[in-house]
């Protein structure tokens, strides 16, 4: 696939921080409730780590109790891409950065959590950073 932000995988290890490479570059996954957002309630804008790119908003961030950050949407459908995940024997839906192809986290629906969408972004902190509203 092609992305706005395109880079070698030796520009990215100097970017990010081997946790940050591991997820963002290599579908890895934070352990459950470690990540720096699991918790937060700051309103503001989630951007993506690797790009800057935004997000989620804080406005869509629900308790989730997974172990991870969960939003019931994006903040436009055009900044994240869907790619089918069959890794662990099961059908998953994989949410990547729709500009530089960062893997955030996976996405599932009818859980029952009573959002507005009936999804769940299941987002890895470490993909994102919070900029807080001023």
């Amino acid at each position: 696939m092609s992305y706005d932000i395109e880079k070698s995988e030796a520009e990215w290890r100097a970017q990010l921080s081997p946790e940050e490479y591991h997820v963002l570059r290599e579908a890895g996954t934070e352990r459950p409730f470690t990540g720096e957002y699991t918790d937060t309630k700051t309103v503001g804008v989630y951007s993506c780590r690797a790009c800057g790119a935004e997000l989620f908003s804080s406005e869509t961030k629900f308790d989730s109790h997974c172990g991870w950050p969960s939003y019931y949407a994006p903040l436009a459908e055009d900044r994240v891409q869907y790619i089918e995940d069959t890794s662990l024997g099961m059908r998953r839906v994989e949410v990547r950065c729709a500009r530089c192809g960062g893997h955030l986290g996976h996405v599932f629906e009818g859980e029952g959590y009573g959002t507005p969408t009936d999804q769940r972004y299941c987002i890895n902190s470490v993909s994102l950073t919070l900029r807080p509203a001023e």
